[in-house]
């Protein structure tokens, strides 16, 4: 019982960090449907914000706040990710809606240009982000069940994400604005609905998310330019997988992506257990190549 229990709660954690990972791209790549092979840059523009953060704590601040420098992360990491999100979709994304092949190979240069000015500004070898003191340490159930702070932390980070995500798009006017878009982008332009601001503000949010995603990742491991490309196949596979538009979707596919991922891992090898959850996947979309999720539409295909 306690293996299980454990392994449980493993296969929610890492469903978790898919899902963050994922959710800017759902949103990037689901709702406006780009391909945005940089998506992986802009997590590790999050993380480098964090260490960033870190150290001007470390700098200028007393000793006694340290602890609070995470909880500053966070909004920072957004900021800024959703900053240079917006850029590149102004000066380059938004010339190139309706070419995928010219929008993948735009954004992978753009990506290898953002990996190259992180090793410029922060060298080569990855660095290390220290956890704040009230993260340390776990919750015991039992004699070996102990839940890890920062794991319990991400499940609660990634909670809070999806909820304000669910109310932006299904609660707010802006959120309708980008739902018309998605669905039909010449009559929501007809209807006097500016589709340039809202391609905008939409790129803007995923990669704000990714960059929460990048401040959540130097929790679990050290950071370093190519931080985001071990995620950025998983990310896809996720958004694919639970069906491209749609936010159940999304968590769907995390958390069948972890658990399977957890479940293999368990009885084979770390390896072994990346190549059968491909395998599933891909045995998955054979039988429904639209996702778990699909969107209704009236439109013939």
């Amino acid at each position: 019982m306690e293996m299980f229990v454990l392994q449980l709660f493993n296969g929610l954690s890492i469903s978790s960090i898919l899902l963050l990972i994922a959710l800017g791209l759902a949103v990037t790549f689901g709702l406006m449907n780009v391909i945005n092979m940089a998506h992986g840059e802009l997590i590790m523009i999050g993380a480098y914000a964090t260490y960033v953060t870190q150290n001007l704590f470390m700098s200028y601040a007393p000793a006694s706040w340290f602890g609070l420098y995470f909880v500053v992360a966070l909004p920072i990491a957004f900021a800024v990710a959703a900053l240079i999100g917006w850029l590149l979709e102004v000066i380059l994304i938004r010339h190139l809606y309706g070419r995928p092949l010219d929008s993948l190979l735009a954004t992978w240069g753009v990506g290898m240009m953002l990996q190259q000015l992180a090793r410029s500004i922060f060298g080569a070898p990855n660095v290390g982000v220290s956890s704040p003191a009230w993260l340390n340490g776990g919750w015991m159930i039992s004699e070996g069940i102990v839940f890890p702070y920062k794991r319990m932390f991400i499940l609660g980070l990634v909670a809070l994400v999806l909820l304000c995500m669910y109310l932006y798009i299904y609660r707010t006017a802006s959120g309708r604005r980008m739902r018309a878009v998605m669905q039909n982008r010449n009559m929501a332009g007809c209807l006097g609905i500016s589709t340039r601001r809202v391609d905008g503000m939409t790129f803007a949010i995923g990669s704000g998310i990714a960059g929460i995603a990048g401040c959540a990742l130097t929790l679990v491991g050290p950071i370093g330019p190519s931080l985001g490309t071990y995620y950025i196949v998983d990310a896809f596979m996720v958004v694919v997988l639970g069906g491209v538009g749609k936010l159940i979707g999304t968590v769907c596919g995390a958390l069948g992506i972890g658990m399977l991922n957890t479940l293999f891992e368990t009885y084979t090898s770390a390896s072994i257990g990346k190549v059968l959850v491909f395998v599933c996947i891909v045995a998955f979309l054979q039988w429904k190549p639209r996702g778990l999720v699909a969107i209704r539409t009236r439109s013939l295909d």
